[in-house]
């Protein structure tokens, strides 16, 4: 991922630090509601195991009367106290519409009165079986020893409804008798509607297999839950929001402006905020007006900079000039004294010391020409300027002169040409010693033995006046000396090919014009 901008930043950091806050806020939230539950589960539990422990005695007391009455018919069918003990017990429920007959094997009817709506009881081999007459009763049978008499007992839902209710009903519950697939329902909550939460439990009568199914609304899922849910979440976008929005338009928008204008300041300008002192944050408007004081003392230094500047020129031209003048005084008194000289020898050797400040001066002025743009000095423009003096100074004898270049323009720096131009010049003035008439070629390449060193040229002078001779060694032994002393100064060996009749030496370069 790339880098993200510092208001990104910030909004995180922020949220980051909200965020906590908010969870805690939400689980709080949350914590709230589970309670809510418990309590709406606890109560659930009190209510449940009332009514079914209520409905349950019940069931259990009118089919223990219907088993006694039973088995004593059974074993005597005209036992008439019998019946009435059973006629007593259901007698109170009576006015419910409870109801219970007992019959023979033939389904005489020996006591109690015919039950409406007959319907077929689940066999289970249990000693009670028990069916749902749907929306209206339950539906309990017996049998006695031997199956020679059997007896029904027929409860209605009013009557289970009015038992079942628990002795508190702070709140309101539905509770359903339940078969396998069936049930009978005694109570329902009033409004019940489909998406209400609800907190339901299972509780087992103990008689036939029946159970109490009940109940009760959870804690509601509101508009109010919602909200009170939903607020820390919003608090926490709200406030990371806020605190972005303050940041960025106090802090981060100045400090942006106050970049761009540094990053656009120009050595020697003063820096111009404008509305620096409408910033909104005290310490950014102290910064800006530092920015400022910096500026204006680096706009001073930079005015007396150049001001120091345009003297110093003024100064190097100024001494160029008289370093020029001294050189062109000694030239045309060398050139004075030439013109008197008493032999050819002495003229000969006012024109070789005539040729050595020539090469000085050579340099000196290639090297005031490229101070402005301080390159260095260009050896092809150097070398040509130096040969042509060299001709225009030799004597009549060597009027046959000739000099050849291949030079590169490769720049070298001021200490390098000086040492390059007496070089050239003794080696010019050593082969001319030799040949009046010699025929010279100066070379200036890259040379493959130096391609390791790409900040060295190969400087050659070839010519046959420098080939293997006594006269070269009788030459040599006057301008070698100099020679090497310059070698030494270009730091770098002089080698010397006698067959070809060569000099070549390595010299430093700063760069390819």
């Amino acid at each position: 991922m790339g880098r993200l901008p510092t208001g990104a930043k910030l909004f995180l950091i922020i949220s980051a630090a909200l965020l906590p806050l908010a969870l805690i806020a939400v689980f709080a939230t949350l914590q709230t509601t589970r309670l809510a539950d418990a309590e709406a589960r606890a109560r659930l539990r009190v209510t449940a195991n009332e009514s079914a422990r209520a409905i349950a005695i019940e069931l259990v007391g009118d089919m223990t009367a219907l088993r006694v009455a039973v088995n004593a018919l059974g074993t005597d069918p005209a036992d008439a106290p019998s019946c009435a003990r059973a006629q007593g017990v259901f007698a109170q429920q009576s006015s419910a519409g409870t109801r219970f007959i007992i019959t023979d094997r033939k389904g005489n009817v020996l006591c109690g009165v015919p039950l409406p709506n007959p319907v077929t009881l689940r066999q289970d081999d249990m000693p009670i079986a028990a069916a749902i007459v749907p929306d209206n009763g339950l539906l309990l049978a017996i049998s006695g020893p031997g199956g020679d008499t059997s007896a029904r007992a027929y409860f209605p839902r009013p009557f289970l409804e009015k038992i079942g209710q628990p002795s508190s009903r702070a709140s309101a519950f539905s509770s359903a008798i339940v078969l396998d697939e069936d049930s009978l329902h005694l109570e329902t909550i009033p409004d019940e509607r489909p998406l209400d939460r609800m907190e339901t439990m299972r509780t087992e009568l103990g008689v036939a297999g029946l159970a109490l199914r009940t109940s009760i609304r959870s804690a509601p899922v509101t508009s109010s839950l919602i909200v009170a849910m939903l607020l820390p979440l919003l608090m926490w976008i709200a406030a990371a929001s806020i605190a972005w929005f303050v940041v960025d338009r106090l802090l981060i928008r100045p400090l942006r402006r106050l970049r761009g204008a540094v990053a656009a300041f120009t050595p020697g300008e003063e820096l111009d905020f404008g509305t620096v002192h409408t910033l909104p944050a005290q310490e950014i408007r102290e910064l800006g007006e530092t920015f400022q004081a910096i500026s204006r003392t680096v706009a001073l230094h930079e005015a007396g900079l150049a001001e120091g500047l345009v003297r110093q020129t003024k100064l190097t031209r100024e001494v160029h000039h008289r370093v020029k003048n001294n050189l062109q005084v000694i030239s045309s008194l060398i050139n004075f004294h030439a013109r008197s000289a008493p032999s050819a020898d002495a003229t000969a050797a006012y024109s070789s010391i005539q040729r050595r400040v020539d090469a000085l001066a050579v340099v000196h002025r290639n090297h005031f020409a490229e101070l402005e743009e301080n390159r260095g000095l260009n050896l092809r423009t150097m070398i040509g300027e130096l040969s042509a003096n060299i001709r225009a100074t030799a004597s009549d004898r060597s009027h046959g002169l000739g000099i050849t270049l291949d030079v590169d323009p490769y720049l070298v720096n001021q200490d390098v040409a000086v040492a390059i131009a007496f070089l050239v010049t003794e080696t010019i003035e050593l082969a001319m010693t030799c040949d009046p008439a010699a025929q010279i070629r100066i070379v200036v390449k890259p040379a493959d033995k130096l391609a390791d060193k790409p900040d060295r040229a190969l400087l050659r002078v070839v010519s046959r006046a420098l080939v293997e001779s006594d006269a070269l060694r009788e030459a040599a032994s006057r301008y070698g000396r100099v020679m090497e002393g310059l070698s030494r100064q270009l730091r770098s060996p002089l080698h010397h090919d006698p067959l070809v009749g060569a000099y070549e030496i390595a010299v430093a370069i700063t760069g390819r014009d």
